[in-house]
């Protein structure tokens, strides 16, 4: 008995490291197989494959693990930026994940990735309220704004290309968008 605990630490710890090694590889290139993904995790092909036995649920995952991690971020971008930064910060991040999408494209035809999809859009709805709530407490943006317009609005982030230029353009793009956001 006392030797499953240690074996269900290092099957945790194995499928951690395979989450941000996927995250990473699927960022540099959608195209990254699962065995060079393994190999960078430091683990067999069977140990992932015992964790994700398709490539779409790894992607599924990575999906899942990147959207609760945003969503769970939140809290600590507001205790160290004022709220507006932290607002801008978050969105930021938000859609330089979105432009990687981790390939999640070629999973969207799926039932699963439908289902995936659909259950990270409640809780990143509530953490751009909480960014909102945060905002409108300090006076930095008026009362009443729905959470999803502003997703919708901010949506423009992750279609600019991230080069030099794009980054100019969604400084600019995001400044507007905040205005609108004003008292």
């Amino acid at each position: 008995m006392t030797g499953a605990q240690p074996q269900r630490s290092d099957a945790l710890k194995n499928r951690e490291a395979i989450l941000q090694v996927a995250h990473d590889a699927l960022a540099e290139s959608p195209h990254a197989s699962l065995n060079s993904i393994a190999k960078r995790a430091g683990v067999g092909p069977g140990t992932l494959y015992r964790h994700f036995p398709t490539r779409e649920a790894l992607i599924l995952e990575v999906h899942r693990n990147d959207v609760s991690r945003l969503v769970a971020s939140v809290p600590e971008t507001l205790a160290t930026h004022a709220p507006l930064d932290a607002l801008r910060q978050w969105f930021v991040t938000l859609a330089a994940y979105v432009r990687i999408k981790h390939g999640l494209g070629e999973a969207l035809h799926s039932a699963a990735a439908q289902e995936v999809v659909s259950a990270s859009w409640p809780p990143v709805t509530a953490a751009v309220g909480q960014l909102l709530d945060a905002c409108e407490q300090a006076g930095e943006v008026r009362s009443g704004i729905d959470p999803v317009d502003v997703i919708m609005l901010m949506s423009c982030l992750w279609r600019i290309p991230a080069s030099p230029d794009g980054a100019a353009q969604a400084d600019r793009l995001m400044e507007l968008a905040i205005h609108g956001l004003r008292p």
